[in-house]
């Protein structure tokens, strides 16, 4: 039998917003787990892809096995993926795994669903890759910044209608262009709560007016806002009714960008690490700064509208995004601790192509196993080492931070634990 367990060395994307060299949580992974790799000190380290996806193909390192890529070995052996999986998914790995560096914002943007995904992709290919939806959650390493879904209406009217000290309503405080706030806080205010379709409504025409806005006029209200923030800060005054802190870095990034606006609109969700957040299709949102790791449906489609250099289709986003208000402590995705298994957490979102375990060996134990599941998986190592042994593999397997293993469906992997502080994993999978 051909090995149906192997390591992967894993594609590196260079995107601008990445953090640089070893300050980047995928120049460490990559430089631990293959000491044969040089970082650039000024180079971007923004993402590990841990997959089979064309754009990034991981390479099999085992010199036992004829073919050189992931996608190449599923195609030849597809009953590694398990028998469920491999019917439901047409014989392809349903998901890409990927650890995330973000220096800089990414985009704000939405990932459309499948019946979307579908038109977008036959009417502008160039733009939208492939016809698959992309539902995707991030699990922060390190602590983790995003932008994700829209915020209750009373945040947002509230920043609409900044008051000045007297509780009045104070036109050249509000952060929003002039056009935008009376109309658009009436609206929102009239919408009322006890009318979920009418607040959607009243937001979308709100969102949608600032984001199509002219450049030349949005600009003007952009720099006005920055400079007042920025003299109320160095005055010691408290800007976080207008959001100072968070204004002032994204302008920095990306001056006299609409994209600034969205703050206003978008709840501002922070993460410690292992805590989660699910994005399902057109749920807007914007990646801030910080490490995670990614699980996703196998797909490159992204609609953008702002904080990019790249295209960008604002009326498509402001047409699919879901305009349902909701607190930023409803976007934490829980983690449930397996009964069969009190190490193993596991992140399991309402959608078929993906889930993620993650998976904290105490010191204390010297031999683990990682058990088998009837579906093909990835396994990261973020810390700790050990030797793993499979009789589905070749030969033993040092592992160690930065290693990353292809498991077949329904193969194990025995782990004899070297390190003196436990190990952390994390396994990403399909269960159907």
């Amino acid at each position: 039998f051909p090995p149906a367990v192997f390591p992967l060395s894993c594609a590196v994307q260079t995107y601008s917003w990445g953090k640089v060299g070893l300050e980047s949580e995928v120049a460490k992974l990559v430089a631990s787990g293959d000491p044969l790799v040089q970082i650039q000190p000024d180079r971007p380290y923004a993402e590990l892809w841990m997959g089979a996806h064309p754009r990034g193909d991981a390479v099999i390192r085992d010199n036992r096995i004829p073919q050189k890529t992931l996608g190449q070995w599923i195609a030849d052996n597809p009953a590694c993926l398990g028998a469920k999986v491999k019917d439901t998914f047409q014989g392809h790995l349903p998901f890409l795994f990927k650890v995330l560096s973000v220096n800089t914002a990414l985009s704000v943007q939405a990932h459309p669903n499948k019946e979307l995904a579908a038109k977008l992709h036959a009417q502008f290919p160039e733009h939208y890759p492939d016809a698959n939806h992309k539902p995707e959650m991030a699990i922060a390493l390190t602590p983790f910044e995003g932008l994700c879904g829209f915020r209750p209406v009373e945040e947002i009217v509230s920043f609409l209608q900044s008051k000045d000290g007297e509780g009045r309503r104070s036109p050249g405080r509000t952060p929003m262009p002039p056009s935008l706030p009376a109309v658009a806080a009436e609206q929102l205010e009239r919408s009322g709560s006890d009318d979920p379709r009418g607040v959607s409504a009243a937001l979308r025409v709100c969102f949608t007016r600032l984001m199509k806005s002219e450049k030349k006029f949005f600009v003007d209200q952009l720099n006005m806002l920055v400079k007042r923030i920025s003299q109320e800060a160095a005055e010691g005054k408290d800007t976080s009714g207008s959001n100072g802190d968070l204004l002032l870095r994204l302008h920095s990034q990306y001056p006299g960008d609409i994209g600034c606006f969205t703050i206003y609109f978008l709840n501002l969700v922070r993460l410690e690490p292992g805590e989660a957040m699910f994005l399902g299709a057109n749920e807007p949102h914007a990646y801030l700064h910080g490490d995670c790791v990614e699980c996703m449906a196998c797909s490159d489609n992204t609609v953008r509208a702002g904080l990019t250099p790249k295209f960008i289709d604002v009326l498509t986003l402001c047409e699919m995004l879901n305009y349902t208000p909701a607190p930023s402590s409803s976007k934490i995705f829980p983690a449930t601790q397996s009964q069969l298994d009190p190490n193993v957490y596991l992140y399991d979102p309402p959608v078929p192509d993906f889930a993620v375990m993650r998976i904290e060996i105490p010191a204390s134990i010297k031999l683990y196993l990682v058990s088998a599941v009837d579906s093909a998986s990835i396994l990261l190592v973020i810390q700790g080492t050990a030797v793993g042994t499979s009789t589905a593999a070749a030969s033993e397997m040092t592992l160690r931070r930065g290693s990353v293993l292809f498991i077949s469906a329904n193969e194990s992997i025995s782990l004899h634990l070297s390190s003196p502080d436990g190990m952390l994993l994390f396994r990403a999978c399909c269960l159907l």
